[in-house]
């Protein structure tokens, strides 16, 4: 087994140590949802709809994903250290453009902007790719984002609390500050961890294809983002239900908002312990499940005419449990097929899972309205645990045929 390389921090002769490469993964959870329980005064201050600010998520996410597809391969052709200080300085002008946005449209045009943060995310999987093997990767991506489910679970409810005590600006002031700090970290703590490439940074697109072929990294892609596709469908939706059918103040919708990232905490802490001992494979398939059993489980409950805010939310913790399963150990999987692609496959991947939220989450936006309730959002979220289910069970087909083979 691969010997655990010496850290030392602030010193980036040495592996980054795991705070660095937590804060790296949370930023961007922080930056998706912190601004949440504002999207309803945000709405009133622009003088807009709110389905048109809504999309300040989608249009986030949709970004994300195609910025993954690139950062993937110019980070296997120029490093991964260069290619994350010149995102993280990008995302911290976008935010300024957030702030002093005149209107929605350009508010919403420098939002999607911001989505270059995704290069913190994408990158950090990738170094942890480029120093461990297979399940010991899967073991460290399961605790630095055990560590970055703090972020999730807390920032909601932070943003809630900064919005109505001093405005939503101070949420987005608060990513320029976070943003500055996470450069510099970065150029301290964090030295060059991919190999050289050989090849030109045309050549390293090239390589697609050699991902695309294989069914592997489309079992293990496909799970994650039809497993994660229910919490995005959340992140679209859940501030709308809260507000219109729970009439839960910006403060208190915060609070109720982070219970996902409960159970991802302790998904994130199974998948850090004992993804070496029961493998990749059987994680994803139970995270699956646990997943399926939320979003039915409350189904049924609203089902019943007995929906509320305990029991929708309550019911999200097997969502973030099964979210935290799920992701550490596909996205170990899928960087492991092809592992002198690791970059280009995390891009690719997060592409896949980050795409398909962002349809998602407008989906959920788009049809949830004060009659219908929270069932559009409970169909769409229950839908996609079943198609992520399908997904891992591809996976277990394939390495059977190999193994016949």
């Amino acid at each position: 087994m691969q010997s655990p390389p010496k850290v030392r921090y602030l010193d980036r002769t040495t592996p980054p140590h795991i705070s660095t490469l937590i804060l790296l993964a949370g930023v961007s959870a922080m930056v998706m949802n912190m601004f949440l329980p504002s999207l309803p005064n945000m709405t009133t201050y622009f003088e807009t709809d709110y389905s048109k600010m809504q999309l300040s998520v989608a249009l986030y996410l949709a970004m994300s994903a195609v910025m993954q597809t690139v950062i993937g391969p110019i980070s296997d052709n120029l490093g991964r250290r260069k290619v994350l200080m010149w995102g993280i300085g990008l995302f911290m002008l976008a935010t300024l453009g957030c702030i002093y946005a005149p209107n929605a449209e350009v508010f919403l045009v420098f939002r999607m902007c911001q989505a270059i943060v995704a290069v913190a995310m994408v990158l950090s999987r990738a170094v942890i790719r480029d120093l461990y093997d297979t399940d010991q990767s899967a073991s460290m991506i399961g605790y630095v984002t055990m560590g970055m489910a703090v972020v999730p679970m807390i920032s909601p409810f932070l943003g809630g609390v900064l919005e109505e005590a001093f405005g939503w600006k101070s949420v987005f002031w608060l990513f320029f500050l976070t943003g500055g700090l996470l450069l510099w970290l970065v150029y301290a703590d964090l030295g060059e961890t991919a190999r050289a490439s050989s090849k030109s940074l045309i050549g390293q697109f090239k390589e697609y294809p050699e991902l695309l072929r294989s069914p592997r990294f489309w079992g293990y892609s496909l799970a994650s983002a039809f497993c994660s596709g229910s919490f995005f469908a959340y992140l679209g939706g859940a501030p709308f239900v809260g507000t219109e059918v729970f009439g839960m103040s910006p403060s208190v919708l915060g609070f109720y908002f982070g219970a996902p990232a409960i159970g991802y905490f302790f998904g994130n802490w199974i998948s850090g312990r004992f993804a070496t001992t029961f493998g990749v494979n059987r994680l994803v398939l139970w995270g699956s499940l646990a997943n399926a059993f939320g979003t039915f489980v409350s189904l049924v409950i609203f089902a019943l005419g007995m929906g509320t805010p305990l029991s929708f939310f309550g019911m999200m913790t097997f969502v973030g449990l099964g979210n935290g399963l799920v992701i550490p150990n596909a996205t170990a999987g899928m960087l492991s097929v092809r592992p002198h692609l690791a970059g280009t496959a995390s891009g690719l991947g997060g592409a896949i899972m980050i795409g398909g939220g962002a349809a998602l989450s407008a989906l959920a936006g788009f049809l949830l309205t004060p009659d219908t309730g929270a069932f559009p959002l409970l169909y769409i979220m229950f839908a996609t645990s079943v198609c992520a289910l399908l997904a891992i069970a591809a996976v277990y087909r394939r390495e059977r045929k190999l193994a016949l083979a």
